[in-house]
């Protein structure tokens, strides 16, 4: 490799046509900033930023609560220096109304403070509120350098011993108790965790009988669920079988030669009958006839007596028609 490629590799060749005084060479070849978008108010002193909010604000305008950490585009340039450190302004636009919001950092006091266009929010709370132990200040501290301020507070420290020494001794009890013996912590422990996969492996077993997915939860079963569901009935489980066995001798004993639709819908509701053990309302057709007979609207004891008159009137004709098969039989031998 040449040294010119060798130079162009590594970046450190510089054409004959680059002045520094106008910026680097990607700035030089492109024509614009290496931050694009972001420098154009460089020239302001104005850099682009992505700008965290600190803490909860309300906006001015609209009353909207803007949460911690909620990110805008801010507007970031030098306002001034404490001792030597720079102090920033951070210009934005509320995401609710377009408010205009300044925050200057405050490096004396390591805060920020919000100068317009929103206010933070007060969240102020006690030890007590938050659980916590409330650590005393810096300047309530006592001086140990001062003998008579470190003997006041071995006082204190002494007195409150006292007073919890026997708090000190049921916590020392109580943790010999629970971790005196490893060996019986350690087999208490496994007891307990067994008896849990037990439980766990029965629950998936039951999820299998039952063909319901895992998710699914399941009640414990007790005795008492037991009982009520074994005097759960859902019927004979022999009823179909009597009701086939039943339709296939009415079939046997009826005639070969197609009967009238009357009757078919007699023996049909006869059969009907029996099974259901209720009487059987007639066809429409017979309660319109039975209705101009009577000059009227029929009512329900009138429909039933036709509906058992019509039911009675079949059985007859079938036990008139199985004795004319019988006499045909016998008189025909062969």
């Amino acid at each position: 490799m040449s040294s010119l490629a060798a130079a162009r590799a590594d970046n450190f060749y510089y054409p004959p046509t680059w002045d520094p005084k106008k910026g680097g060479l990607t700035q030089q070849a492109t024509g614009q900033h290496p931050l694009r978008e972001r420098a154009r108010k460089l020239d302001q002193g104005i850099l682009i930023i992505r700008f965290e909010m600190p803490f909860n604000v309300w906006c001015e305008k609209c009353n909207h609560l803007i949460g911690t950490g909620v990110r805008f585009n801010a507007e970031k340039k030098q306002i001034g220096n404490y001792h030597t450190t720079k102090i920033w302004s951070f210009t934005m636009r509320a995401p609710c109304c377009q408010n205009r919001i300044e925050i200057h950092t405050d490096p004396k006091n390591t805060r920020y403070n919000i100068v317009s266009g929103a206010r933070q929010k007060v969240e102020t709370w006690t030890a007590a509120d938050a659980e916590t132990m409330e650590l005393p200040d810096s300047k309530e501290k006592p001086d140990m350098s001062d003998p008579f301020a470190r003997m006041e507070h071995g006082e204190e420290d002494r007195r409150q011993g006292r007073r919890l020494r026997h708090r000190l001794v049921e916590l020392r009890a109580d943790a010999d108790i629970k971790f005196g013996d490893d060996y019986a912590a350690n087999k208490a422990l496994r007891n307990a965790m067994r008896s849990r996969r037990k439980e766990a492996h029965a629950t998936f077993a039951r999820h299998k009988a039952l063909g319901l997915p895992e998710d699914v939860p399941l009640a414990p079963q007790s005795e008492d669920d037991t009982r009520r569901a074994s005097l759960v009935t859902f019927g004979d489980d022999r009823a179909f079988e009597k009701a086939r066995r039943f339709s296939r001798d009415a079939i046997r004993s009826s005639s070969i030669f197609s009967a009238p639709p009357d009757r078919a819908s007699a023996s049909g509701s006869h059969s009907a009958s029996r099974l259901t053990g209720r009487p059987v309302m007639p066809p429409p057709s017979a309660v319109s006839r039975l209705a101009k007979t009577a000059g009227g609207a029929v009512s329900k004891p009138s429909l039933r007596a036709l509906g058992n008159k019509k039911q009675s009137s079949a059985a007859d004709r079938r036990k008139r028609l199985l004795g004319l098969n019988v006499k045909l039989s016998l008189s025909n031998p062969s």
